[in-house]
């Protein structure tokens, strides 16, 4: 018995990350969404090919050029990063959410994880979901439009950026939410509305100069922008200036969840 207390100091971690605890959570989540496939990944993806017919027919021959290409060439990049700004927020707050609501998010607490390790593990697997749609979505449109990816560095940089603020961003709103009322209204009244109103249909060149000015600060359509200029090689607005706005955005977003999961917030009574 004696030998074992000198062996075995209970609650004192003898490892910086529990990297098999954080793999484990991840693994989780992303089986989570896998598991209803259908309603996780076809469902935007179907959602996305929707909008981008109507839009062509509703067009027909009245095509105009947007930034150098085609509208639906335009058009499609933006229904893309509208889809993975939308689920990527999805993934984590319907996490949080319903544990919280189905009461087993105690298993998540008591785990023998810390804030920095749960973050991550579920921002990740938001993060996870966001690339899995995105790359569906562009072998899908492929088939139906000309879409080529033309710079990979600033694809994967703004798809990662991306997913990772809107995933950081869901873990928050899934631990402020106390039902699925609340959840619906930040997602119908906030993230819809802004990455619909985020350059998704339009070029901000179209936009009177205020509202113009304004979105430059707006990281929605930073978001967008990036994500299509992998494309298409154009934008409305800065590259280097999205990379890092959305950058220390995604850091302090993150750090916002990190410290409400380690304070408890709304989970610990």
């Amino acid at each position: 018995m004696v030998e074992l207390k000198n062996k075995y100091k209970i609650g004192v971690r003898r490892f910086n990350i529990n990297w098999i605890g954080v793999y484990s959570l991840y693994k989780k989540e992303t089986l989570r969404f896998l598991n209803v496939f259908g309603q996780t990944i076809v469902g935007p993806i179907i959602t996305a090919i929707l909008f981008l017919l109507v839009i062509s027919l509703a067009i027909g021959e009245n095509r105009q050029d947007v930034l150098g290409v085609s509208f639906v060439e335009f058009l499609a990049p933006g229904l893309i990063a509208m889809q993975v700004i939308q689920q990527s927020f999805s993934h984590s707050s319907s996490s949080l959410l319903m544990g919280k609501v189905m009461g087993n998010i105690v298993d998540l607490i008591g785990a023998p994880l810390s804030a920095l390790e749960v973050t991550f593990a579920i921002v990740l697997a938001s993060v996870t979901r966001g690339i899995i749609i995105a790359s569906i979505s562009i072998a899908v449109f492929s088939f139906m439009i000309e879409i080529k990816i033309n710079n990979y560095l600033v694809f994967s940089t703004y798809l990662f950026l991306t997913s990772f603020i809107m995933g950081s961003a869901g873990f928050i709103a899934g631990l402020w939410a106390d039902k699925f009322d609340n959840m619906a209204t930040v997602t119908n009244f906030i993230i819809v509305p802004l990455s619909f109103l985020s350059g998704t249909f339009y070029s901000v060149e179209r936009l009177p100069d205020i509202l113009k000015s304004l979105s430059f600060y707006n990281p929605f359509f930073h978001m967008i922008d990036g994500f299509r200029y992998s494309f298409i090689i154009d934008m409305d607005g800065s590259l280097n200036f999205g990379i890092i706005y959305l950058s220390l955005i995604s850091i302090l977003i993150w750090f916002i969840s990190y410290y409400l999961y380690k304070a408890g917030y709304k989970i610990k009574s």
